[in-house]
C-alpha cells in the first residue's frame, strides 16, 4: 500500500483518523497543518489573520506539494480542495479518502472555530465552507467513507475496508 491522502471538513478527523489509521497498518503519518506552522513559525490561525485566507491557502498548496513521501497516511487541511494545484498532487501521491460527515456533525465537533486555524474568509460561515467544498472533496477523493455517528475505531475499520474494496476494484480494472 502506497500513501493514502484523508480529506474532509475540519472536525473530520483526518488528523485523529490518520495517526490510528497509519499505526494499524504500519504507515507513517503527516499532518500537512503541523508542516505549515513548522515552515512558517506560527499558529494556523495567526497566518489566516496577518496574511488572508487566499495567502494561507497557497501556503497550505505549497506545503501539500512538496510531499514526496510512500508508505504514508497524510492529512492535509479542511481546505486542501481549494487549490487545483493541491487536488491534483493529492490524487497523484495516492489514494484519496473523503472523510464525508454531515454539516450537523462537522458543527458539533468544532467547538475554537475562532481559534482553530479555519480558513473562513469575512462574514463566511462553517456552513458556507461546507456547501462550497463539499463537491469538491467528493470530486477529489478517490473513495468516500460515510462517517455519520461513527467512534473512532469504526471510522478506522470504514477507511480501511474501503481501501481493501477499492484495490480489489483496481486490480480488476
Amino acid at each position: 500500500m502506497d500513501n493514502i491522502i484523508l480529506i474532509g471538513m475540519p472536525g473530520s478527523g483526518k488528523s485523529t483518523v490518520g495517526v490510528v489509521l497509519a499505526k494499524a497498518l504500519g504507515l507513517r503519518f503527516v499532518d500537512v497543518d503541523l508542516l505549515i506552522q513548522e515552515r512558517e513559525g506560527a499558529l494556523l490561525q495567526t497566518l489566516i489573520d496577518t496574511r488572508g485566507v487566499e495567502r494561507f491557502l497557497d501556503l497550505e498548496r505549497d506545503a501539500i506539494c512538496s510531499l514526496r513521501c510512500r508508505g504514508t497516511v497524510v492529512a492535509p487541511g479542511g481546505s486542501c480542495v481549494c487549490r487545483e494545484e493541491s487536488i491534483a498532487h493529492m490524487r497523484g501521491l495516492g489514494t484519496v479518502v473523503y472523510l464525508e460527515l454531515p454539516l450537523a456533525e462537522v458543527a458539533g465537533r468544532i467547538h475554537n472555530q475562532s481559534s482553530r486555524g479555519i480558513a473562513l474568509s469575512p462574514g463566511q460561515t462553517l456552513a458556507d465552507v461546507y456547501q462550497y467544498r463539499a463537491p469538491l472533496y467528493a470530486r477529489c477523493a478517490h473513495i468516500t467513507v460515510p462517517i455519520r455517528g461513527q467512534s473512532l475505531i469504526e471510522t478506522v475499520e470504514a477507511v480501511k475496508q474501503s481501501l481493501a474494496v477499492y484495490q480489489n476494484e483496481s486490480r480488476i480494472e
